[in-house]
């Protein structure tokens, strides 16, 4: 395409026009919403249709002579070839959490000239960062200017999809009891209201859901809470009439979407507002007035909503069940296919897997895209095929397939990798330092409040030790039939905080990996639950937690070396693999069931 009319140069034209118009030198986008969401609705994908890297995690700065994309290393590969043309620059991070761009902005712009940034997007704990480095380069930031919108004819509006419960038996606890536990952390606080801002908070809290996000069923809201009631901040017409009347019953009272920043901007002075400031905007705290008092600390539902309890545990691992039996359905329809000579690609396979997911009992949507990647595509951490560039599974090779299911009774998320045609010495050997990993950490015992972080190079050290590693974190919380990346606790790199501490209840990935670029990709993902264990000396020494593993289908074993693994690694995967087998047999019959019991036998030592 003609370098000069290129869609993606015409619309950062575009954006530079706002720039001078507003008196500006650079403008900030970040991947946000209002609620500071991971998965964003169109109306908040400017950075995607600004820069046409479709990434979820990246930051796009556009001065008026540079336009620099900034993405860690799960996207270099994808931004690189979505950026090709385009005149913006991809500036590597060395991690998702880097805030590289902020010195790259003082590094480019000069003393006295001004970023502009959306504050209404704009996390208010991001906001801090970000004005004192800029402070110090004497840079100038206004956050009272939306350039995007400004840039964006035609921009899409507020998400229209109905809100409706998660009922019981999947609800276990009632939205009463919940906003209960809530006030009482408030109490405990002194604490006179509450701003509950980030979607999951707000869907778990009050039992409901939503599809304003792709695969997180979730819904826009802010949600204000005091003693007694609340009101739903929500665009009208998006709460049916009998579910607004069950909320008014619990205190919930509707109000329009827009509404939230006055509600805020209307609290008496001597309030005492308790706000998560990395679960709120600046622009939202911006409209607090200065007689109001407030408190920052972590929601009390970001950790309520980590900690499952004993009942959604136990609807978790039917989820889990009947997710896996979907798997050995899609794998052994997969595989006779193969065998029959039919030609299938990355999107027969995004298309197959789902349709078995669609057939389970409570299942709601997919839980992300599916990634499907066959060969150097599965080097790609976060790639997804399209039906402009995808590949054919064909030849010998490694398959790797990420995926997931939303289900009333919970979420999955699994990756698995599995033969093609001949697998090399040095497939397998990658395969089974991935896997190591993967037992390392589930295999581990830890003190009850182990910060998450610390367990992060468990998983690693078996790579380690060959001089290799991976560039995203080992685990992510997932939610109850909501997000499947979730928060507080992250098995990651990350600077430990106190609410990362690890709990029983809370439910976590495990999925070490590793990435040749141009060749393969593995990567190995069960989601695990946190359990206490007793100890021999009766927690003499405190109490301590290990990993029940959730998720149920078979780890191929015709990739590993068994040479790099020990009797007792062995030994905890033919324990796993006839778990997998007496859980998923009733569910399963015919071919899957014959794979099933392939797929599970012990491995010949």
């Amino acid at each position: 395409m003609d370098s000069r009319t290129s869609e993606t140069r015409l619309r950062i034209d575009h954006l530079r026009d706002a720039l001078a118009a507003n008196d500006v030198h650079a403008v900030l986008v970040p991947s946000s919403d209002p609620h500071l969401s991971e998965y964003l609705p169109e109306r908040w994908q400017g950075r995607e249709w600004l820069s046409g890297f479709t990434g979820s995690v990246g930051s796009l700065v556009v001065t008026r002579d540079h336009a620099a994309l900034f993405a860690d290393s799960r996207y270099w590969a994808q931004a690189e070839a979505q950026l090709a043309g385009s005149g913006v620059q991809l500036e590597k991070m060395t991690s998702g959490a880097s805030t590289q761009y902020m010195d790259w902005i003082a590094r480019t712009l000069k003393p006295g000239e001004v970023l502009a940034v959306d504050g209404q997007v704009l996390g208010l704990a991001l906001a801090k960062a970000l004005g004192a480095a800029l402070s110090r380069a004497g840079i100038q930031l206004r956050t009272d200017l939306d350039l995007v919108e400004q840039a964006w004819p035609g921009r899409p509006g507020l998400p229209k999809a109905p809100v409706y419960e998660h009922a019981a038996p999947h609800a276990v606890v009632a939205r009463a009891d919940k906003l209960a536990r809530v006030r009482a952390a408030m109490a405990s606080i002194g604490a006179t209201h509450h701003l509950v801002s980030t979607a999951d908070d707000v869907a778990w809290l009050l039992n409901l859901r939503g599809s304003d996000v792709e695969c997180n069923p979730v819904f826009i809201a802010h949600l204000l809470l005091d003693a007694q009631g609340g009101r739903l901040f929500v665009a009208e017409g998006k709460v049916p009439a009998e579910v607004a009347a069950r909320l008014a019953a619990d205190g919930i009272h509707l109000a329009p979407y827009g509404e939230a920043r006055a509600a805020l901007g209307a609290l008496a002075a001597g309030a005492r507002l308790l706000v998560d400031p990395r679960r709120i905007t600046l622009g939202l705290r911006e409209a607090v007035p200065a007689g109001v008092e407030v408190v920052e600390q972590i929601n009390p539902s970001t950790l309520l909503k980590s900690r499952k309890t004993p009942e959604e545990a136990r609807f978790i691992r039917e989820a889990m069940a009947q997710d896996g039996a979907a798997m050995c359905e899609f794998y052994a329809e997969f595989e006779a296919a193969l065998a029959r000579g039919e030609r299938w690609s990355e999107l027969d396979i995004d298309t197959r897997l789902s349709a078995q997911r669609r057939k389970r009992p409570g299942f709601v949507g997919l839980s992300f895209a599916t990634i499907a990647g066959w060969m150097a595509n599965g080097a790609l951490p976060h790639y997804r095929a399209t039906p402009e560039s995808f590949a054919w599974i064909e030849g010998n090779g490694l398959l790797l397939i990420d995926s997931g299911g939303q289900y009333l009774g919970g979420t999955t998320d699994i990756t698995r990798v599995w033969p093609i045609g001949e697998v090399s010495d040095w497939q397998k050997r990658d395969y089974t330092l991935v896997l190591k990993g993967t037992l390392a950490l589930s295999r581990t015992r830890f003190p009850r409040g182990t910060p998450s972080p610390m367990l992060d190079s468990i998983a690693r050290a078996p790579l380690w030790a060959h001089g290799l590693d991976y560039g995203h974190g080992t685990g992510h919380g997932v939610g109850y039939f909501l997000n499947v990346h979730e928060g507080p606790q992250s098995i990651s790199k990350a600077v430990a905080e106190p609410a990362m501490a690890m709990e029983p209840g809370m439910v976590t990935s495990i999925e070490p990996g590793l990435y040749r670029p141009g060749l393969w990709g593995v990567r190995i993902e069960n989601l695990v639950m946190n359990v206490a264990v007793e100890t021999p000396e009766h927690n003499a020494f405190g109490e301590m937690l290990e990993f029940e593993t959730l998720t149920l289908c078979p780890i191929d074993t015709r990739c590993i070396d068994a040479s790099l693994l020990g009797a007792d690694e062995i030994a905890w995967l033919d324990s796993y693999h006839a778990t997998v087998r007496e859980r998923l047999l009733p569910l399963v019959d015919g071919a899957a069931r014959d794979w099933l019991l392939r797929r599970t036998e012990p491995l010949d030592a």
